[in-house]
């Protein structure tokens, strides 16, 4: 990311879930973070939509990082190994 852009992006870091262990850079919106995020992501072949929530941010050497935990209630139904992301 060059300077021209960290000002207006952050790095979300899934931290559970189909995407546990994930990174995205992803833009600001109104110059925040989104508190919930929407992902799209093939499971087994299929399409599936995933529903994650903004549960912290910190600053790391200048850059923006949001932890999102996976909620599996608002989630397309899928079945994962926690195992498989060890």
């Amino acid at each position: 990311m060059n300077a021209d852009t960290s000002g207006s992006q952050y790095v979300a870091e899934f931290i559970d879930g189909p995407l546990e262990g994930d990174f995205e850079h992803r833009a600001l919106v109104g110059g925040k973070p989104e508190q919930r995020v929407g992902m799209l992501a093939a499971v087994d072949g299929l399409e599936s939509l995933f529903w994650y929530d903004a549960v912290d941010e910190r600053e790391v050497n200048g850059q923006l990082r949001v932890r999102f935990r996976f909620d599996a209630g608002d989630s397309d139904p899928v079945e994962f190994d926690e195992d498989d992301n060890d």
